[in-house]
């Protein structure tokens, strides 16, 4: 196994677990039984990778040759249940504390999803366009937190809240660029998901949100 192999396995794990948890905290937050938590726990950390893959024509998508991801996702999914349910009472007086920890894994996920992303168009030989290999980076970013809110009949975050896809575009840009002009996928990798996560904390700390109009007032 390569170095850049390695790479993009550990940037899926971590991607995997964060969005799960994410996916599952959102599906408590919205009455779902346990089927439903780990399902939408699923799609949130696989819906990025299964979009990316079928915009370049990888069919079936690779999830469906690795399943080892999903259970991985599944069994997260599993165990934030399992914590909320033995902790109900606490889970439900204190889930905006536990808002900033979602924040965080939310983030994370993000960041390593958006690089890995990015990652596979320089993999299958689509780096010299190089608003395709953002674009991808960013679909396989916040590809499965849309998946998710529409599971649960909410609007995507990424349309009303703290700049999310731009978080992510902004991480994918500094990877791509690192890539080109920096020999080191490790670098490349660290930094972007730095920028990514300072972005993502920082916008959620500050409620930064682009322009909106709000025709109520």
């Amino acid at each position: 196994m390569t170095a850049s192999e390695i790479i993009l396995l550990v940037l899926e794990i971590i991607g995997t677990v964060a969005f799960a948890v994410s996916g599952a905290f959102v599906a408590i937050k919205a009455k779902l039984d346990v089927f439903g938590v780990v399902f939408v726990g699923c799609v949130t950390a696989v819906g990025g990778g299964i979009t990316r893959d079928l915009l370049i024509g990888q069919t079936p998508p690779a999830i469906f040759g690795n399943l080892y991801i999903l259970l991985i996702a599944a069994v997260t999914s599993v165990g934030v249940f399992v914590v909320a349910h033995l902790t109900h009472r606490r889970f439900v007086v204190g889930y905006e504390k536990f808002e900033p920890t979602q924040n965080v894994f939310d983030a994370f996920g993000l960041a390593a999803f958006t690089v890995m992303g990015t990652e596979i168009a320089f993999i299958h030989g689509l780096s010299d366009n190089a608003f395709l290999a953002i674009l991808l980076g960013m679909l396989t970013g916040v590809g499965g937190g849309v998946f998710r809110d529409v599971l649960i009949s909410t609007t995507p975050y990424i349309f009303k809240k703290h700049i999310y896809a731009l978080a992510s575009i902004a991480g994918a840009v500094v990877y791509y660029l690192l890539r080109v002009f920096v020999d080191g996928t490790l670098v490349a990798s660290l930094v972007a998901m730095a920028v990514v996560v300072v972005l993502r904390l920082l916008a959620a700390k500050y409620r930064w949100s682009l322009p909106k109009v709000n025709l109520e007032e």
